[in-house]
């Protein structure tokens, strides 16, 4: 094989390796974004049963709190504002508005069954009623999974911003448009599960 033939040779074979290289970069950042965007739709999953227990939960606590209309109105208010913010983020996952205007609700949802849960404390009928302690039994269950939901998201979240920004694969990001996503984080106060207990 004469010189120029080795040369042209040793061309080609960096240009296939670079192609394969940037295929291969650009398919891994496809497949870790295709998983956050499915470890969030864990979190929607969870989300809307969290959301689908609590209209059942204030409408128990109706009965027995008639002067307590304004907490109650709160907690649906909460979960309406909730709801809404849910599906903005469900539609764009690791945006970053989505998710702190999601972060935002869930908190303000929290702190509103937060007060909720403290007015039932005054209300032992209400505390002792088996529909109550069922629903805040769910609920306790359900939100212990909305973390760890969280956790799964963030974790992948993670995983793909350090992906696409070490060298060269931010040159690959960069180039086709793959952005930074976003954590789904709650304030400090809130990011243990809210203790209930009707005993």
């Amino acid at each position: 094989m004469d010189p120029l033939s080795m040369t042209v040779l040793a061309f080609l074979s960096m240009i296939v390796l670079t192609v394969l290289y940037v295929v291969s970069g650009y398919n891994n950042l496809v497949r870790l974004r295709n998983q956050f965007k499915n470890a969030f739709s864990q979190i929607d999953v969870q989300l809307k049963r969290r959301y689908d227990l609590i209209p059942n939960l204030v409408e128990t606590a109706k009965a027995y709190m008639k002067h307590e209309r304004e907490a109650l109105e709160a907690v649906i208010a909460a979960r309406n504002q909730a709801v809404s913010t849910e599906r903005q983020a469900a539609a764009a996952p690791g945006n970053s508005q989505a998710m702190a205007g999601l972060a935002g609700a869930e908190n303000a949802l929290s702190g509103a069954l937060g007060r909720l849960f403290a007015l039932v404390e005054s209300y032992p009928d209400l505390k002792a009623n088996q529909t109550m302690m069922q629903l805040s039994e769910e609920l306790t269950s359900t939100e212990n999974r909305v973390a760890f939901a969280r956790q799964a998201f963030n974790d992948a979240v993670t995983s793909y911003n350090i992906s696409r920004e070490v060298f060269p694969a931010s040159i690959i990001a960069e180039r086709f448009g793959f952005s930074e996503a976003s954590l789904l984080e709650t304030e400090t106060a809130e990011r243990e599960a809210p203790r209930v207990s009707f005993s």
